[in-house]
């Protein structure tokens, strides 16, 4: 089993912020969890080390479960992430069938942490937006404001 609120499956996603940090990569964290709220796969950045443009921690996880597990299984389950997903993101949770994202800070938060930083032109365009053209009812929650100054401390003297 695993824990029992969203403030602690997002307090877990913001410690594997601070080891993707530590593993030379930006500080984001995403994990997966099934119905009964068990966690399946735990997921850092890892566009810096990897090389690899998509190696966000949203996308990099729903492409692992999308391998390990069916739609309708996925269906069920709930990402979990330090800050809302970009566009790109958003997207691949979508073709995932994820049938729910949990967010600590929002997209616009990290914007304002990120700047004009080239290595993460955030955009400022919240999922719901996303996913409100699309076909999919994906129910998204967040921000958490008792996650969101310690997934925004990660960020702390990383960007220019």
């Amino acid at each position: 089993m695993g824990f029992q609120t969203h403030e602690e499956y997002l307090m877990r996603c913001v410690e594997l912020s601070k080891l993707a940090r530590e593993h030379g990569n930006t500080p984001f964290g995403a994990l997966l969890i099934d119905k009964e709220g068990t966690i399946l796969l735990e997921q850092e950045n890892i566009e810096i080390t990897e090389n690899i443009c998509t190696g966000h921690a949203e996308t990099t996880l729903a492409a692992r479960a999308s391998q390990k597990y069916s739609k309708e299984f996925l269906w069920d389950c709930t990402l979990y992430t330090t800050a809302e997903p970009c566009a790109m993101c958003t997207g691949t949770i979508y073709w995932g069938n994820i049938g729910r994202i949990v967010f600590g800070m929002t997209e616009k938060r990290l914007l304002e942490l990120t700047g004009d930083d080239e290595q993460n032109p955030t955009f400022d365009l919240p999922s719901r937006t996303i996913l409100a053209h699309g076909q999919k009812d994906i129910q998204v929650l967040g921000p958490f404001p008792a996650v969101e100054k310690a997934a925004a401390a990660v960020h702390e003297g990383y960007w220019n």
